[in-house]
C-alpha cells in the first residue's frame, strides 16, 4: 500500500482549523491508505473518480461518485483506495458541524452539490480564502446538511452467516446463486438470511449484491473495458440487463458513467 499523507497542511493534533471551512482535492494512486487518525474536525470525503472508501472501527463505509462519506469531530478512520482515485475533502470545524448528522454514514450528493464540489476543485488557488470562496463553501455545507443520509452506501455485518454470504458474494461478483443455495453455503436458513439482510444492511440481499455490482464495475468501466465484458463478469446474461440495472442505480448508463470519469480524469 502507498501511505499518503493527509491533504491538510494543519497538524492533526491541532484543536481547530485555520478557517471554519477549508476544500483540499488530490490525485491518489492506487491501494493508497491514510493511516488510521482522527482531528477536531468533521470531514466530507468525495471521490470524483474511482472509489473512496473508509473504515471506522469495526464499520465500512464505502460511496461510489453519486455518494459521499461524513466523518464527524473526533473520530478514528482509515482511508484508502484500491484503485487510481481523484478525491476531495471538505474540513467543517467543530461549530459548523452542527447541523450535520453526529455519526459517520454516507451522503447522497445532489447535482448542485457534485457541480460545487467540481467549481472548487477547479478554480485557481488564488481565490481560496476569498470572502467569495468562504460563501461558497457555506452553500455548499447547508447542502450537506439537507443531503439524504444513506447509512453506508455498501454495508458490512458481523453477523457469521451474513457475513460468510457477503464476503463470498465480494470475491466472485458474478455469482448467481439464489438465496436458497447462499443460505445453504453459509449454513442457515433463507429466512434467516432475509432477517438478517434487513437488520443489518436496511435492504434486500439481492439489492445489496447489485449495489456490489455496480461498485466493482465503476473502475472495470474507466479502465476501458467494455460494457458486455464487464455484463458478462458480473453474472449478467446480456448487456441490456446490466445496462437497465446500472442505470436505475447510478442515473446513468456504463458508458455514460465511462464518459464523465474519463472527462474528469482528463481535466
Amino acid at each position: 500500500m502507498h501511505v499518503l499523507q493527509p491533504k491538510l497542511e494543519v497538524p492533526l493534533s491541532s484543536k481547530q482549523l485555520p478557517a471554519p471551512i477549508m476544500f483540499r482535492s488530490a490525485y491518489v494512486p492506487a491501494h493508497g491508505i491514510y493511516p488510521q487518525h482522527q482531528h477536531a474536525w468533521g470531514e466530507f470525503v468525495y471521490s470524483f473518480s474511482g472509489v473512496m472508501e473508509v473504515k471506522v472501527a469495526d464499520h465500512h463505509y464505502l460511496a461510489p461518485p453519486h455518494y459521499g462519506i461524513w466523518l464527524p469531530p473526533d473520530l478514528d478512520h482509515v482511508g484508502l483506495n484500491r484503485l487510481e482515485a481523484h478525491h476531495c475533502s471538505l474540513y467543517i470545524a467543530r461549530p459548523g458541524c452542527a447541523e450535520l448528522p453526529a455519526t459517520p454514514c454516507a451522503l447522497t450528493v445532489s447535482a448542485l452539490v457534485r457541480a460545487l464540489l467540481e467549481h472548487l476543485r477547479d478554480q485557481a488557488a488564488e481565490r481560496a480564502g476569498t470572502p467569495q470562496d468562504g460563501r461558497l463553501l457555506q452553500v455548499l455545507v447547508d447542502q450537506l446538511a439537507l443531503a439524504p443520509r444513506a447509512g453506508s452506501y455498501l454495508p458490512s455485518s458481523d453477523d457469521p452467516a451474513l457475513g460468510a454470504v457477503l464476503r463470498m458474494l465480494q470475491t466472485q461478483p458474478g455469482d448467481n446463486r439464489p438465496l436458497p443455495a447462499l443460505a445453504q453455503a453459509a449454513h442457515t436458513t433463507e429466512r434467516t438470511l432475509m432477517r438478517r439482510a434487513q437488520r443489518d444492511l436496511g435492504m434486500s440481499l439481492a439489492e445489496w449484491r447489485q449495489r456490489l455490482r455496480v461498485v466493482k464495475a465503476m473502475p472495470l468501466l474507466e479502465a476501458g473495458q467494455t460494457v458486455e465484458t464487464i455484463a458478462l463478469d458480473l453474472g449478467y446474461g446480456s448487456a441490456s440487463s446490466f445496462i437497465t440495472m446500472f442505470k436505475r442505480l447510478v442515473g446513468t448508463t456504463p458508458d455514460e458513467y465511462r464518459k464523465g470519469a474519463v472527462s474528469q480524469n482528463g481535466r
